[in-house]
């Protein structure tokens, strides 16, 4: 590796320890149906988003639950202490396309119509306000 990628990683690497996130991949559904979830809590206080996704009726609510109680428990780890109330707001948060699975179903007349099984990223950022 060059001098140059070495220290553009390196300076990547010192970036991610002062950022809180956490990561969900290949959720088997779809990004659009995770976006309309994603977009309730965006920006919210992490207590108030909790309870937005506990009582959503969105099946997609449980995956984006998970991911927040996991920032938030990364938040505390490298805090070493825990959040109190209004503290942490979920400060960025986006859905990626993950990969497609392609699946063929027989049609009438000898045909076959394609099904397209999608998948998605979810990446959650909490922080507190001041910074």
């Amino acid at each position: 590796m060059g001098k140059r990628k070495k220290l553009a990683a390196e300076a990547r690497k010192a970036a991610k320890k002062t950022q809180y996130f956490a990561k969900l991949k290949d959720v088997p559904s779809s990004p659009r149906k995770m976006r309309y979830v994603v977009d309730l809590i965006r920006g919210m206080e992490v207590n108030r988003a909790l309870g937005t996704l506990k009582f959503s009726t969105k099946a997609a609510s449980v995956d984006v639950e998970k991911v927040l109680r996991s920032a938030i428990a990364n938040w505390e780890q490298k805090n070493e202490r825990k959040a109190e109330d209004g503290e942490l707001f979920v400060t960025r948060v986006f859905v990626d396309e993950g990969a497609t699975l392609k699946r063929m179903r027989p049609a009438p007349q000898g045909r076959g119509y394609r099904i397209r099984k999608r998948s998605n990223h979810i990446t959650l950022y909490v922080d507190t306000k001041n910074d």
